[in-house]
């Protein structure tokens, strides 16, 4: 049996297999991994949400290549509803617990959608993913506070946002 810190390292590499020559998707969902794992931290998650949230985070965005092969596109939509089967496909691998995993697929097909999040895990990784996005999206000031606004919750996403984007813009 593998160990936490060696099923998140095995579903990492098999991610960026999984995302093989596409540099920008591999960045992304690393980067979303590590503010998710500080902020957890920061939290004080229990161990299994805390694994939950990391291997959520690795493979969040996994249904964007399945969504461009069928459909050419890849809206959040599309990545919520072609994300579990591919999450599930990597975690059974890894032979995770099947509560762990539905839990996983739950929070890819979920993690576009904003209202009613339930959940440590769930809260947790969209912070993380709006952390990266309003980056990597160069999202300007507007947009920016009213992200703030309306998805940070958690005492240690505000803090690493505060850090990144400034408290001048709230």
């Amino acid at each position: 049996m593998q160990t936490y810190e060696q099923n998140i390292a095995a579903l990492s590499i098999a991610m960026i297999r999984y995302f093989k020559d596409d540099p920008r998707r591999i960045q992304h969902f690393l980067k979303v991994h590590t503010l998710a794992r500080l902020i957890g931290q920061g939290e004080h998650l229990d161990t299994e949400t805390q694994f939950t949230l990391e291997a959520a985070a690795l493979v969040h965005d996994i249904g964007i290549k399945r969504a461009e092969e069928k459909y050419g596109r890849c809206d959040g939509r599309l990545q919520e509803q072609e994300g579990p089967p591919e999450a599930e496909k990597l975690l059974k691998a890894l032979g995770l617990d099947d509560r762990i995993t539905e839990r996983i697929r739950y929070l890819v097909g979920h993690h576009h959608t904003y209202r009613e999040i339930h959940g440590d895990d769930y809260r947790i990784l969209v912070e993380a993913d709006f952390l990266v996005n309003l980056y990597e999206d160069q999202s300007d000031a507007p947009a920016i506070r009213s992200v703030y606004q309306k998805i940070f919750v958690t005492e240690t996403g505000k803090e690493l946002f505060q850090m990144m984007y400034g408290g001048r813009l709230l």
